[in-house]
């Protein structure tokens, strides 16, 4: 399978890699919840080219992760923002954020605390069921087919089986 071809999949995972699946995407985002949105500051902050930057939020505002919205005229300049389908990926940045700080973080501990205004305690992202609001380990998941999918285990050779 082509990285490009990953939108196309019967797979709800390869197709979300295919579209923020890039560390250089990972990292927009990342700064975008960090309340990053102009493209000079995503270039300097990230250390990336701007062809590079450019093509990245491209991508996401194609697949409206991202909105651009005018913030000066004359020259017209443009800021990039967070749509609703955007800030649905905050749970998937606290789980990759929580991952890094429980086994990448190092002697010192974590790079940055996040804390939950609504009652002010430091806080880690945990999942929890939606239907009984228990946390969900692992173990604890059986996946079933759905109507949009395929059954893994049945897969032609060589086809995806992530999903």
């Amino acid at each position: 399978m082509r990285w490009n071809e990953l939108e196309g999949e019967a797979c709800s995972l390869a197709r979300t890699v295919g579209v923020i699946g890039d560390r250089w995407t990972l990292l927009i985002l990342r700064d975008c919840f960090l309340r990053v949105r102009r493209f000079e500051d995503f270039q300097a902050r990230l250390g990336v080219s701007r062809a590079i930057l450019a093509d990245r939020l491209d991508k996401l505002t194609a697949n409206f992760v991202l909105t651009r919205v005018a913030y000066r005229q004359r020259p017209t300049r443009y800021e990039y923002r967070l749509t609703d389908k955007g800030m649905a990926l905050h749970p998937v940045i606290m789980a990759m954020v929580h991952w890094g700080d429980e086994h990448l973080a190092g002697k010192k501990g974590r790079p940055v605390l996040h804390r939950h205004l609504a009652c002010g305690c430091q806080f880690d992202p945990v999942m929890v069921c939606s239907e009984c609001r228990e946390e969900v380990a692992p173990r604890e998941v059986q996946v079933l087919v759905g109507p949009g999918g395929v059954d893994p285990h049945h897969l032609p050779p060589g086809a995806d089986r992530a999903g």
